[in-house]
């Protein structure tokens, strides 16, 4: 029973979420040329994010129960190990307490997370059926959730624009995953890799702008990450193929945030992130990514 419910928030997923959260205070530090705010925010701040995708990737299954029923009867609801009801209130608490640790940090902060919440639902609820705003809206979780970050230093979100890139990539992934049942998504793939390409270029000119070299190597493993997967997964088109990219283009994330704080300059903050890239790992061979 308990790995039901282990099973049904995704845990190497959760962890992405820090990454995310940790990358949008880096980037406000570097915009404002600040020092990273103190310990407390930063703690709040993470645990929030961790929350709200935890209570995003929960109603993900509430929502597609039917479905699963038919394409995924393994997962934990359409099983019969977890209730729907159960799930729903799991991840109302999850959302709930996302947004109050939110605004323990200020208010700023506060109605990002419930934006979050919002497009959560939306994604859940309506837009993963549509071909076009399912990948935005699932993209606009992501670069909130790095906005999540930047509210720490309400005055860097100035800076918000730079969201559109974990946009750009998320709708990418989420693109890709449409084969991951059936496969035979060439089209789908060939877009991607041309919005992974988009996002890899815009690293790499922020590693350029700020003169943190360094940088390079984070976003060179980024880039192989991603690659070698999608790849192979273009060219057979098989099911497990595509899933095995989706799941990497997931964890990856990792890499990207890192990157991200490298572009910052804060190098040791970035080998920390990486760091719960192996963790993230070994938790996706036990529990499914997608």
């Amino acid at each position: 029973m308990l790995k039901a419910w282990i099973q049904l928030i995704r845990p190497s997923n959760v962890l992405t979420a820090i990454s995310d959260v940790l990358a949008g205070v880096a980037l406000a530090c570097l915009f404002l040329q600040s020092e990273l705010p103190e310990t407390g925010s930063l703690i709040w701040i993470t645990l929030s994010s961790m929350l709200l995708y935890t209570g995003g990737i929960v109603f993900n299954d509430v929502f597609d129960a039917a479905l699963d029923k038919i394409e995924r009867p393994e997962r934990p609801i359409p099983s019969g190990k977890v209730k729907q009801s159960s799930a729903a209130i799991l991840g109302t608490i999850a959302f709930s307490l996302g947004c109050f640790l939110a605004y323990q940090v200020n208010m700023t902060a506060f109605y990002i997370a419930l934006a979050i919440v919002l497009m959560c639902l939306l994604y859940n609820g309506k837009a993963k059926h549509h071909f076009i705003a399912g990948p935005i809206v699932m993209g606009s979780c992501r670069g909130l959730n790095l906005l999540l970050g930047m509210a720490v230093l309400p005055d860097s979100l100035s800076y918000f624009y730079l969201a559109i890139v974990p946009i750009i990539y998320i709708a990418a992934v989420t693109n890709i995953s449409r084969g991951e049942v059936y496969g035979n998504n060439k089209t789908a793939i060939l877009v991607s890799m041309g919005l992974y390409a988009l996002v890899i270029l815009t690293l790499i000119y922020f590693a350029f702008v700020s003169k943190n070299y360094l940088a390079f190597i984070f976003i060179l493993f980024f880039t192989v990450m991603i690659a070698s997967p999608l790849l192979k997964a273009l060219k057979s088109l098989e099911p497990q193929d595509v899933r095995k990219s989706v799941k990497f283009g997931v964890l990856a994330l990792i890499l990207m945030n890192a990157s991200w704080i490298a572009i910052s300059g804060y190098w040791v903050l970035a080998l920390a992130i990486c760091a719960i890239l192996p963790v993230s790992i070994f938790l996706a061979k036990k529990f499914a990514v997608t």
